[in-house]
């Protein structure tokens, strides 16, 4: 039989299991990184870059965030309305443990937030952030697409099959009614209101499907081409590579195969992004690439850090 104080503290582990892998994984990285390269090594490359692109970089990153609440404030306008700097702490907090808990199991922490905040039901909200999230990883696997494109010796061929994929989404939406009422036909009674809250998680009309789909074009397009000049100013080179480690990143973080605070896989990305896109594989090329990865991983955490202190500060103001 379990003494009170051993059933307490397995409670404990049991409630905190998460923060002790994401922590342990987190010092283990820190510390194979001290070994193989040291953290003076790694910081060195930002000494070099210089103080102003830094903060330059970090305020561009940040602006994306109050993108991305405008982006969620104009999905719910009725519910929102008013409530701007509520729900811009909202996402950030949503977005910072996206960040630090492993297989996007983070995400979990946006519909149960929005339900507390707001009162949207848990399935509008899972189905809404769904649908956003399917609107990120098509710009992302777009922009790749059209570097991929330009680069096929059958040009004309694969930039027709861009711009099919291009127009997904709007396909998509424009089919969705259909395939509503086929879900609604095929799934039992009890899973009517299950499927009419998810109905409910799309955009509203045309309209709202438009801006939805421009905010995330210009949220993607400001953080790729930010870190790709990170890594460029880093000399990852060519400039095609710089581009391709940001998207390799990015696309790394909306995967499900995510590291606690994404160490490892989101630097994994980088590499894996800038070697497709042409970056030498001479040794000290890729010791280089690698640490400025590293560096660019710090960046996105930092940004994330500083949007979500920002939110409460300014939400706490506004209280």
């Amino acid at each position: 039989m379990k003494t009170p104080m051993v059933a307490s503290r397995q409670n404990w582990f049991i409630r905190n299991r998460m923060t002790l892998l994401t922590s342990a994984v987190v010092l283990g990285y820190a510390a194979f990184i001290e070994w193989f390269w040291g953290w003076s090594s790694i910081l060195g490359q930002w000494g070099k870059v210089g103080v102003l692109p830094i903060l330059l970089a970090l305020a561009l990153l940040t602006s994306t965030y109050f993108l991305r609440t405008w982006r969620i404030y104009d999905y719910f306008p009725k519910e929102t309305g008013g409530h701007f700097t509520a729900l811009f702490r909202v996402t950030q907090i949503h977005n910072l443990l996206n960040i630090m808990m492993p297989l996007r199991t983070g995400e979990t922490s946006f519909p149960v937030l929005m339900r507390s905040e707001f009162g949207i039901p848990l399935a509008r909200g899972t189905s809404a952030l769904f649908v956003m999230r399917l609107f990120d990883l098509h710009a992302l696997l777009a922009a790749a697409g059209i570097g991929l494109a330009l680069a096929s010796p059958y040009r004309a061929l694969a930039l027709v099959i861009w711009l099919v994929f291009l127009l997904l989404p709007v396909a998509g939406f424009a089919l969705r009614r259909p395939l509503i009422k086929f879900a609604a036909r095929a799934l039992p009674k009890k899973a009517q209101g299950l499927v009419h809250e998810l109905e409910r998680g799309l955009p509203a009309n045309a309209g709202a499907f438009a801006r939805a789909w421009l905010a995330t074009v210009v949220n993607w397009l400001v953080k790729v081409v930010v870190l790709a000049w990170a890594l460029r100013l880093m000399n990852v080179t060519p400039l095609s590579a710089s581009f391709g480690g940001a998207l390799g990143g990015e696309l790394s973080s909306v995967l499900p195969v995510h590291a606690p605070g994404g160490v490892g896989t989101y630097p994994a990305g980088i590499t894996a992004g800038a070697i497709a896109f042409g970056a030498p594989g001479q040794n000290a090329a890729l010791d280089n690439l690698a640490q400025a990865s590293i560096n660019a991983h710090l960046l996105i955490i930092v940004s994330a850090l500083t949007g979500t202190a920002l939110a409460l500060v300014i939400s706490k103001k506004r209280h």
